[in-house]
């Protein structure tokens, strides 16, 4: 079987967790299948995976035409001849490589499976970036979703998303697969060599290892509630440290609303880390090891990966009880869940805001006050991420999906 896999992200460019889910996914389905990646940003070296630039037609024009121009490149790139079989199937990854997927479905007569990472109609505040472009982007998705041979949904909460936002979808053609976590890769540091080395990286970093800390990993979008988490975090006690790894901001407005409740907070409380490159793996994992509790204030997340991450280096999660995070973080036994009551419009927003951020402070604050419990629940969290997130769990689900739409 030959299957190309279609995606915005493929390293070295991941930016967020449908980046990671493909280039897991793809090594690991390699031990069984032909898999051809197709992905933008140029050129890759690495064999089996082709690369694609914008059209220089259309450099300069809105985002989403720019998108649409690769797509159309990565369509040809599927049927062109590289001494390979033809393919038997497209699975594409996100609305960016969802048009690929449609039109490379019906050109050369092939099954168009793609996987749900997220929903256009649920991340309205998308129009903020996009412009007239967020029209166009909920076009592609509704399109292909409408017309695909399968859908992936990354959690029972997504597929229940999927089935309200698109009704016309046939409930038999969406199939849950959870995202997975590579079990050797997100691990704690034990020996003597990589504690020293760990701790060495979060120093340089700015964290002090010797004081408890809540973690935040994530983009600068609005569903990730970076806002509600900084003003949670000054209810948290004095010698919590807040670590942030967050950026790639969605647009300059939600940048300067996180950069402005950042420097607010600094003038409030010491101990206030905000890292804002992406950190390779090795310094990310460092970072985890070396905090207390993970947080994840998101008002709309199908199931995330970050999660997943910081569960499998040892860590409780704090997380919103909302999308697939409660599928992921088991409460009171590998973390706590934090309640919402959201506005159903697509946003998420919480109807009652200032209640959502008493409740995350409290939460927070009950997170760091018992240390030995927290390490407990973190050992929870790794044995949770082992016994039901394996990659290879993923691979195996996947192919099932693969097999039931070629028959």
């Amino acid at each position: 079987m030959r299957v190309d896999m279609l995606t915005r992200e493929y390293p070295p460019h991941v930016y967020g967790g449908a980046g990671v889910h493909v280039a897991e996914l793809a090594a690991v389905l390699r031990g069984s299948i032909d898999v051809r990646v197709h992905c933008f940003e140029g050129a890759r070296d690495e064999p089996g995976v082709r690369g694609y630039d914008v059209p220089s037609e259309l450099v300069g024009s809105n985002a989403a035409l720019q998108t649409l121009g690769v797509d159309l490149e990565i369509v040809a790139g599927v049927g062109a001849s590289d001494g390979g079989p033809r393919t038997d199937l497209v699975h594409s990854h996100t609305w960016y490589a969802n048009l690929a997927g449609h039109l490379a479905s019906l050109l050369h007569g092939v099954p168009h499976v793609l996987t749900a990472h997220s929903l256009e109609p649920l991340r309205p505040w998308k129009a903020e970036q996009l412009g007239g472009g967020y029209a166009l982007s909920s076009w592609v998705e509704r399109t292909a979703y409408e017309a695909a041979a399968a859908v992936i949904a990354v959690s029972g909460g997504m597929r229940d998303d999927i089935l309200r936002s698109y009704p016309a979808v046939d409930p038999a053609r969406v199939h849950v697969v959870h995202n997975g976590i590579d079990l050797a890769g997100w691990r704690r540091p034990v020996d003597d060599e990589a504690l020293a080395a760990a701790d060495r990286t979060v120093r340089a970093l700015g964290i002090d290892p010797t004081r408890p800390a809540v973690v935040f990993v994530g983009r600068i979008t609005r569903q990730k509630g970076l806002p509600y988490l900084l003003r949670a975090a000054e209810q948290l006690p004095a010698d919590v440290q807040l670590v942030l790894c967050a950026g790639a901001p969605d647009t300059p407005e939600i940048a300067a609303e996180v950069a402005g409740l950042v420097e607010r907070l600094r003038e409030k409380r010491s101990g206030v880390v905000w890292i804002e490159q992406m950190l390779p793996r090795p310094d990310l994992v460092a970072v985890l090891a070396s905090s207390t509790v993970f947080v994840c204030p998101s008002v709309y997340e199908p199931l995330g990966i970050v999660n997943l991450e910081a569960m499998a280096v040892g860590l409780p999660v704090v997380g919103t009880a909302t999308g697939g995070i409660p599928e992921v973080v088991d409460d009171g036994v590998t973390g706590w869940l934090v309640p919402i009551d959201q506005v159903q419009d697509g946003t998420g927003t919480p109807r009652d805001p200032d209640r959502f951020v008493a409740d995350l402070a409290a939460t927070l604050v009950d997170a760091v006050s018992d240390a030995d419990r927290a390490a407990r629940w973190g050992l929870a969290a790794r044995r949770r991420v082992e016994d039901h997130f394996s990659w290879t769990a993923v691979a195996q689900e996947t192919l099932g999906v693969y097999r039931s739409v070629l028959g």
